[in-house]
């Protein structure tokens, strides 16, 4: 019987400490990108910055740089960069842009 018991409470730490925490940031993550709009600005899991142009189903349209559009799966969306505030953070959420640093 104590073998068991501490089976059981192996799974259930297991389960608080591992899968639990897993399972909130997925459900987060599905949150975001039910609730992108056109003009939300976005990171995609591959590090790629750009601003919502549309959305449909499984897919957006990006615009990376002025006249350049990606179109990117829904589920790329890592996080948005803009607040679900009033907007005026700036543009950048708040986020120092590594490109302000280079001169020229």
């Amino acid at each position: 019987m104590e073998p068991l018991f501490a089976l059981l409470i192996t799974f259930g730490l297991m389960w608080a400490l591992l899968i639990r925490p897993q399972q909130r940031r997925m459900r987060k993550h599905q949150e975001v990108v039910a609730s992108l709009q056109p003009g939300d600005e976005i990171i995609t899991a591959g590090g790629i910055y750009g601003r919502v142009l549309s959305v449909d189903d499984r897919s957006m349209v990006v615009e990376v740089s002025p006249g350049v559009e990606l179109r990117v799966l829904r589920a790329a969306v890592s996080e948005r960069v803009t607040g679900a505030g009033d907007g005026n953070d700036g543009g950048d959420g708040g986020r120092a842009d590594e490109a302000d640093d280079i001169p020229g």
